[in-house]
Formats: structure tokens, C-alpha cells, sequence
């Protein structure tokens, strides 16, 4: 999955689901001025509202390369923050609301149905009381400050000054810290909790960041890669000034939530799985349904499309297994794969990158007739970060627009030894590196004639949509020639499928987490550990797995209906360079966006 920092794209979801990449210092008071003067064109709007946006998501400005908030860090648990968000947000609805949408040009028709959009979105998700579960286990401002504090993130480390700006940005995580605790004890007393077993991940995750010695502290890691230009008196102070802030700011903080969540907030968590379980949960669970997939599909509608695939994909894989010769039914074959010693070659996390470093090699010759447009941006493949590697899946973190940043294909490696090659390392990469999320953000990212809202914009459905197409690709492409990659490959793909099944079995029809690990490792070729983690993913941030398949689906129709539209005349290249060109979307104005495209290559 594609890395989520772009915080302020779609409040709601715990906050929001992406709203978890950010924060603020205080009760809110550093928050944008909701300006009113009138605007005469929808330019000078959207710029107006990004730049009021960067200023209350501070993250996302670095996140963006734009380093003029690196030293902030906001509160966003305070109802003062969540009102300004809500003023902010009502007044540009107005003011776009005065444009006459007919008279616009085709690409500002985009902007304006895109803009619309989120704003309504934006606006339903505050009406949600999700606020009152301020991170989890996978998202939340205590894991992403480890990313950006660590020296080898997001956050530059390069001059004098971008030291002091982490600093400043460090100090705010104190207040950060309380208002979460007031949050939690505020759902804790109406009912609004984590189940227990999200919560029992998350002590540890706290705990692990608690120190005595500051030099062992993963914020430490900055003063270890003082660049070459630095002075002996510059670098005297900052040693002193990191070593006083992890030692008075962010271990506190990390210690007092650890012990919050354990003696506190652990004995309130609730047994159930599902969010219709809370107050409001089947309105919350109905939001993030049309939020994550931007349709109007119902959870059945989905549950439904789930089983469809399910039952289609796991022919598939009959046909493969019989096609290798295994003797035996599918979940045999599945126990096979996971436990077969020639299926774990691997002995160190170095042998593990190079691996994937292979694939890319082997694709890149048939990615050129694929792609007419490829990313400026620079990739690389590294290995996920011990503090966070037990509890992450393989992600994409997006480069910076001007390439000083790369894109980043992370793997997480608890043990190299262990590490299955029929985990579908092949489908993996097409997904989270080339030509999936680095392709799609980078091109987005790189394109100039978009306005910022939407060259920094993220919709799950189109974004993970097309990451999870691209895993389709994998023959054209010249993969999946190893039988037991293909079964990896369709193992990835009944996985986004299994999701469907899961995800709304369990907000609405009271599957239990133990009856969805059971189904999910009755399905594919995955371990009780990783299936025990993808479900209480699915419980963490619902509706969020459900973007992948329907965006996926969507994707693979409109290509089949150009194809049968336009016969000789359709060219896959164009088709996934026009796909790219405008950045993410919902789905309904994606589909408007390529059948105008469509009527033009006739």
C-alpha cells in the first residue's frame, strides 16, 4: 500500500484514515486564517486553499518537499483544530459553489467535480466522532514522527536549520500527547474504543520508543549523520538540544501513552471486532465505505462482488496447482508453499532486495511499450525500519516532486530466513514500486499544469486501484513465467478479494476477528501471523482495504470497453498514460475523464 502522509486529503477517518499522518503544538490557535476575499478565478481559489491547507497540515508540507513548516507540528486532537477544519472547509464549498461549472474548460471541469468532492467528504467525515480514537496500531502521528525524526525519512537533515526546525517540530509532541490521552478518555466514557487486541499492539509500539540513554533513541539518528559542512560549535549545540529533546519531549510523551494505553485505555478496550459495535458505527462504517471506494456501492453490493471473485480467482488457482503436478486440494498446496524449504532460499535481508532488484531488471525492456510517460523521480528499494518492521506491510513512500527525495519500496524482513518467494514478490513489486504507486504518484507529483490539491491529491480507490491493476500486467510484462509466482500473483489478487468479504463482514455482520482470520487463511497461502495482522488492519481503518479491488475492477472495465470500442485504434500505452495524467480522482469522474478521452481517439 501506498504510504499515507498526505494528511489533510480526507478528514474522517480517525480524523480521517489519512489524517493519522499529521498533527499541531497547541489547542489549535496556529491554524490558517479562513480568508473571505471574493476570488474571480478557480486558480486563484485552489491556491488560496492549498496553501491554508499546508499551514494546518504541516506534514504534508514537508511530505510535498515544501519546507517552509518543517518546524511545526499542530494539534489536530483539539475541537478548536477540528472547528477551524470545519469553517475552512464550508467556506471554499461556497466560494466554489459560485463558479458556473458549464462554462469551465474540460480540465477545470476535473478540478471543479474533484475539489467538490473532497470538501463534501471532508465536511461528512468531521460530522463522524472518530476523533475520539486519535491513532492505532497502523496509523498515527506516534509512528510517523519515528519516520520523519529518524534522519533517513521524509524530514530533510541536511542544513543547520533543518536541524532546529526538527527542534521545533519535536517540542509539539508533548501537547500532541495529552489531547490524544483527553480524546481516548472521552471515548472511553461513551463507548467509542479500539478492540483489545489493536490496543495490545499498540503498548509495545510505544514502549519500544522509550530510553534511557539518548543515544540509543531512534531520534538520535540525525546527530550521528551530521553533514561534512557543520561547525564544532554547531554541532555541540545540537547534540545537546537532541539529546535534551528526546530525553524531555518525546520520550515522556512515548512513556506516558504507553502506560495510558496499558492501565487505562487497555481494560475499557472493547471485545468486539467490528465498528458497528460503537455509537454511530453502521453511519461511520456506510462513511468510509463511499469515502475509501468513492461509489455509491452498498457493503452488500461489495460483500458480494467479493464472493464473486473469490470463487472465480480460487479456480484459477486449481488450475495452477494441477498444472504443477501437486497432488493434494488447495489448502494442502497452500501449506505447501508456506512450508516447503525451497520456497525460503534466502539468508540475508541484502539476498532479499536483490531479489526484488531482479525484477525490476526484468521488466523494465516491456515497460517501454507500455508507457509512453515514465517518472522523473528517482526509486529505491529499501528494507522497513526495525522499530516499525514487526507491525508493517511492504509500502511505497512517495519522492519529492523535485527528485531530491526518492520514491522508497519498502520491505519489511523480520527474518531473511524466512522470507517466502511465494509470497508473490513479483506481483508485490508491480504493486507498491513500478509500475504501481511510484508510477502513479511520481507522474502525479511531477506534473505541473495540475493545481496542487490535485498533483498532492490521494483517492484509495484510483490509487490502490491501479496499483492493484498493475499486478495484472505481470505476463505482459514478462513475469510470472514460475508457476509459483503466478500463484503468488493470484494470491495477492483473491487477497484484495478476501478483503471485500471480510471488510464488511465484519463492520456489519458480526464476523468475529477469529472467524476472519479463518476464512482469509481458508482462501490463500498466508500465515496465522499474517492474517492475524491484515485483519486487525481491516479493524484498525475500515472500509480502507475495500478501495483496492473496486478501483481495480474499475480500471480493468474501462480498459475493456475501449478495447471493444475503439478495436485497432486502442493503444494500451496511451490508454495508461491518459489514466496517469491527471493524478487520482474518484471513480466517477475518472470514468468521465477517459470516455471524453475515448471519443477523441475514433
Amino acid at each position: 500500500m501506498k504510504k499515507l502522509a498526505l494528511t489533510g486529503l480526507l478528514v474522517g477517518s480517525l480524523l480521517t484514515a489519512c489524517n493519522q499522518q499529521k498533527t499541531t503544538s497547541d489547542g489549535g490557535s496556529d491554524t490558517a486564517a479562513t480568508g473571505t476575499a471574493e476570488v474571480k478565478d478557480l486558480s486563484t481559489l485552489f491556491a488560496n486553499f492549498w496553501e491554508e491547507n499546508l499551514k494546518l497540515f504541516p506534514l504534508d508540507a514537508t511530505t510535498q518537499g515544501d519546507n517552509r513548516y518543517n518546524d511545526r507540528l499542530p494539534n489536530d486532537q483539539t475541537k478548536a483544530f477540528r472547528d477551524t477544519l470545519q469553517t475552512t472547509y464550508q467556506n471554499y464549498l461556497s466560494q466554489l459553489q459560485k463558479f458556473d461549472r458549464e462554462k469551465l474548460s474540460d480540465n477545470d471541469k476535473i478540478s471543479y467535480d474533484i475539489f467538490k468532492y473532497d470538501l463534501e467528504n471532508k465536511l461528512a467525515g468531521l460530522k463522524q466522532n472518530t476523533w475520539m480514537i486519535p491513532f492505532q496500531q497502523f496509523w498515527g502521528l506516534p509512528i510517523t514522527l519515528g519516520q520523519f525524526g529518524s534522519g533517513s525519512g521524509i524530514q530533510p537533515f541536511k542544513t543547520v536549520k533543518d536541524y532546529d526546525d526538527w527542534l521545533g517540530r519535536a517540542k509539539g509532541f508533548a501537547a500532541w500527547g495529552d489531547s490524544a490521552i483527553g480524546n481516548f478518555r472521552k471515548g472511553m466514557a461513551t463507548g467509542v474504543v479500539l478492540p483489545r487486541p489493536l490496543v495490545e499492539k499498540m503498548i509495545p509500539q510505544m514502549q519500544d520508543l522509550v530510553v534511557t540513554d539518548p543515544t540509543k533513541s531512534l531520534f538520535y539518528g540525525p546527530v550521528t549523520k551530521f553533514p561534512a559542512g557543520f561547525s564544532d560549535a554547531d554541532k555541540q549545540r545540537l547534540t545537546a538540544a537532541y539529546k535534551d529533546v528526546i530525553l524531555q519531549d518525546l520520550v515522556p510523551t512515548y512513556r506516558k501513552l504507553g502506560t495510558f494505553l496499558k492501565n487505562e485505555y487497555l481494560p475499557k478496550a472493547r471485545t468486539t471486532t467490528g465498528i458497528s459495535a460503537i455509537p454511530g458505527g453502521p453511519e461511520i462504517y456506510r462513511y468510509y465505505v463511499k469515502s475509501w471506494t468513492t461509489t455509491d456501492k452498498t457493503p452488500e453490493e461489495i460483500y458480494q462482488t467479493g464472493l464473486a471473485e473469490v470463487k472465480r480467482i480460487r479456480s484459477e488457482m486449481e488450475r495452477v496447482k494441477n498444472e504443477t503436478g501437486f497432488k493434494g486440494d488447495l489448502p494442502a498446496f497452500f501449506n505447501y508453499l508456506k512450508t516447503d524449504k525451497k520456497f525460503t532460499p534466502y539468508q540475508t535481508p541484502e539476498e532479499v532486495l536483490g531479489a526484488f532488484r531482479a525484477i525490476q531488471a526484468k521488466i523494465d525492456p516491456n515497460l517501454k511499450k507500455m508507457f509512453g510517460r515514465t517518472p522523473k523521480t528517482p526509486f529505491e528499494i529499501r528494507q522497513t525500519e526495525a522499530f516499525r518492521a514487526a507491525s508493517a506491510s511492504a509500502e511505497y513512500n512517495q519522492g519529492s516532486p523535485d527528485g531530491s527525495r526518492p520514491g522508497v519500496f519498502y520491505v519489511p524482513i523480520l527474518n531473511a530466513k524466512e522470507f517466502n518467494t511465494t509470497s508473490g514478490m513479483e506481483s508485490l513489486f508491480l504493486h507498491e514500486a513500478i509500475p504501481g504507486h511510484h508510477y502513479q504518484t511520481s507522474l502525479q507529483q511531477e506534473n505541473e499544469s495540475l493545481p496542487k490539491f490535485r498533483r498532492f491529491a490521494w483517492y484509495g480507490a484510483m490509487g490502490e486501484g491501479w496499483a492493484l491493476y498493475t499486478e495484472s500486467l505481470g505476463k505482459e510484462l514478462g513475469l510470472y513465467k514460475d508457476p509459483y509466482q503466478y500463484m503468488g500473483a493470484l494470491g495477492d489478487e483473491i487477497h484484495r478479494a478476501i478483503r471485500l468479504v471480510v471488510d464488511v463482514g465484519m463492520h456489519t455482520k458480526n464476523m468475529t476477528r477469529e472467524q476472519a482470520i479463518k476464512y482469509m487463511m481458508d482462501n490463500e497461502a498466508i500465515s496465522e501471523q499474517g492474517a492475524t495482522a491484515e485483519i486487525e488492519r481491516y479493524m484498525a481503518i475500515p472500509g480502507q482495504a475495500l478501495s483496492y479491488k473496486i478501483g481495480a475492477l474499475k480500471i480493468r472495465e474501462l480498459r475493456q470497453k475501449y478495447e471493444k470500442q475503439l478495436g485497432g485504434k486502442f493503444n494500451l500505452s496511451n490508454f495508461h498514460d491518459e489514466l496517469l495524467k491527471d493524478g487520482v480522482m474518484p471513480l466517477a469522474v475518472l470514468e468521465r475523464k477517459m470516455d471524453a478521452w475515448a471519443a477523441t481517439q475514433k
